[in-house]
């Protein structure tokens, strides 16, 4: 399996990275970093930190900093701190250096030097994506799939816009033009990762291993694990994780349903909306949604990268 994955580096980011950097049999191809939970500054040192920690030899491109239309404003600190790492207390320095090639470029280029042969994988707002199938319009149908965490399945979204979800909502152009241009993808919404938490207990554990990775898990993600203690929430959501998971076993999928997805780019209320046809009233099916994933089977994950 050969990956290409697109990243806004943010906790959950660096939870799904951490899954498939211990994952068996898996080739990441290279990371590319985009603004989304913080600015593209914080993560390509996110990104580059990770691969430090698990010793991985990948290739990073920084990518785009902004949206294509709206400006890009901080909305989720207070869930993955300052630096989008939690806040990450004795964070070890990194001296790896980022490429110098553009992100957009580095993913036009490895699509076309193997067909056929990726999967991208992108966890944060579409806008490189966006932008490499305006530079080659026929990408889609030379990548092995793709995978993108984001999404709201029923319009519960998770944004000072009610409706939208954050990934969709921080570039909506981004998202309509991916969706519009691949002929088919998997998502991974965010109703699918409300349904589908790890008991607090059970993530509790995780952290509190004594290998090098279950003290990353810790650093990262006490952060956001205090944020949800302090409200009282019950479960620990992972919806980038989640993505990553499916990806990474396509068995855990339970149950999953095909329709045709775009997003709502004018609406005074909805704007980042995905809109999505469950009639069959429209056009063609142009993504799998996920609705239902086997959470032990994650959960086993977690516990084979912790080890």
């Amino acid at each position: 399996m050969k990956l290409l994955i697109d990243t806004d580096a943010g906790v959950d980011d660096a939870q799904a990275l951490m899954l498939v950097l211990t994952a068996p049999d898996v080739q990441v191809e290279a990371i590319t970093t985009i603004t989304g939970n913080v600015h593209i500054n914080n993560v390509n040192q996110n990104v580059l930190t990770i691969l430090d920690v698990f010793n991985a030899d990948i290739p990073v491109y920084a990518g785009t900093d902004r949206p294509l239309v709206s400006a890009w404003e901080r909305l989720v600190h207070e869930i993955h701190g300052e630096d989008g790492m939690g806040d990450w207390p004795q964070r070890p320095p990194t001296q790896r250096q980022l490429q110098t090639e553009h992100a957009v470029n580095a993913i036009v280029r490895l699509v076309n030097e193997q067909p056929g042969e990726l999967t991208l994988v992108t966890l944060g707002p579409l806008t490189n994506i966006a932008l490499a199938v305006r530079i080659d319009p026929d990408l889609p149908k030379k990548v092995k799939g793709l995978v993108f965490m984001g999404g709201a399945i029923a319009a519960r979204g998770n944004t000072d816009n009610v409706t939208a979800e954050f990934n969709i909502f921080c570039d909506p152009e981004a998202a309509f033009i991916a969706l519009e241009a691949f002929p088919h993808s998997t998502m991974l919404s965010w109703e699918t990762t409300l349904a589908h938490p790890i008991p607090m207990d059970t993530f509790s554990k995780l952290m509190l291993g004594p290998t090098a990775s279950s003290k990353f898990l810790k650093g990262i993600s006490t952060h956001t694990f205090d944020y949800c203690v302090q409200r009282g929430i019950t479960g620990y959501l992972l919806p980038d994780p989640l993505a990553m998971a499916i990806v990474l076993n396509p068995a855990i999928i339970q149950q999953s349903a095909d329709y045709h997805v775009t997003v709502e780019l004018s609406g005074a209320l909805t704007r980042g909306q995905t809109v999505i046809d469950y009639r069959g009233r429209g056009k063609h099916p142009n993504c799998t949604i996920v609705e239902k994933v086997d959470i032990e089977a994650v959960i086993a994950m977690f516990e084979r990268a912790v080890q």
